[in-house]
Order: structure tokens, then C-alpha cells, then sequence
């Protein structure tokens, strides 16, 4: 007599998404959208997936549809990076969490003596056992509390 209404599943939402050929800019512009529009007490990371992707169900009303590439974000840093930079998302929280454990033991930043660019030292970080793997490239402190960048300052 009394039927209940089916709950819409969660993949029924996507569906109804089109996929597009969404730039890194536009997914950028929904994160802020989102960022500006959550409750102060929800984490941005809640965007962040454990493999870095995005959740576009959440960003759904903030885009016009879902993106034909996969974004990935970073979760020490919340950079946004594009699909071929996933390993520089994976290095980028290797390092910056190894670093803030590091100044927090030590109250030291674990920069190389007298280097003008402030070039993050593996091996103070290795000596505390705080990075499992040493990555390929370089990472700067910048100024900005005590945050690494992927960039060399000028």
C-alpha cells in the first residue's frame, strides 16, 4: 500500500554528469568554489581521495561536469596537478610531512647549511627516519609557515 521512495544512489548523480574536457583552471575554480562555500569546520581534504583524485561528487555543483582527466591534489599542500604529475603530488606529501615531523623534533629546519635557496636536506630527514624513500628532485622551503615548493626561488 505505503511504497517507500528509492534513496538515489551516489552513481546516480555521476551519470547524469557529462563528461568534459574540463582544464586544470576549471577544477582549480571549483575547489576554491567549494573551499569559499563549506563550513569553516570541514577540512578541504575532504575533496582528497586516498589515491590523490579529486571527489567529484562533491565538487558536482561547482562544475559542469566531470572532468575527462584525473586532478590530483595534494594533501600536505593542496597544490592541484594535472595526470602526469602524480608522482610530484606523491613526493610533495612525502617531503612536506617529513619536514613538519622533523622541525617538530628538532625545532631546526632541515634545510642545507648555507645553501641561498633554502633546498630541503633528505639526509636530516632520512638521519630521523621520517622520509621511507629519498625522491628525485629537489624541494624548497619557502617563507610561507614553513611550506616546501617543487620550484626554485629566483
Amino acid at each position: 500500500m505505503w511504497k517507500r521512495k528509492k534513496k538515489s544512489s551516489p552513481t546516480s548523480k555521476k551519470q547524469t554528469l557529462e563528461v568534459r574536457d574540463l582544464s586544470i583552471h576549471d577544477v582549480r575554480k571549483a575547489v576554491h568554489a567549494f573551499a569559499d562555500h563549506k563550513p569553516g569546520d570541514v577540512p578541504l581534504s575532504v575533496l582528497i581521495n586516498q589515491d590523490l583524485t579529486l571527489d567529484y561528487d562533491l565538487l558536482a555543483p561547482y562544475l559542469d561536469g566531470l572532468p575527462e582527466k584525473n586532478y590530483y591534489m595534494s594533501r600536505e599542500t593542496y597544490e592541484l596537478f594535472e595526470e602526469d604529475d602524480l608522482d610530484l603530488a606523491q613526493d610533495l606529501d612525502l617531503v612536506q610531512y617529513a619536514v613538519d615531523q622533523y622541525m617538530k623534533l628538532t625545532q631546526e629546519l632541515p634545510i642545507i647549511d648555507h645553501d641561498p635557496y633554502k633546498r630541503i636536506n633528505y639526509y636530516k630527514l632520512e638521519k630521523h627516519d621520517l622520509l621511507q624513500r629519498r625522491p628525485n628532485r629537489d624541494f624548497y622551503l619557502t617563507d610561507e609557515e614553513f611550506m616546501i615548493t617543487y620550484k626554485k626561488p629566483k
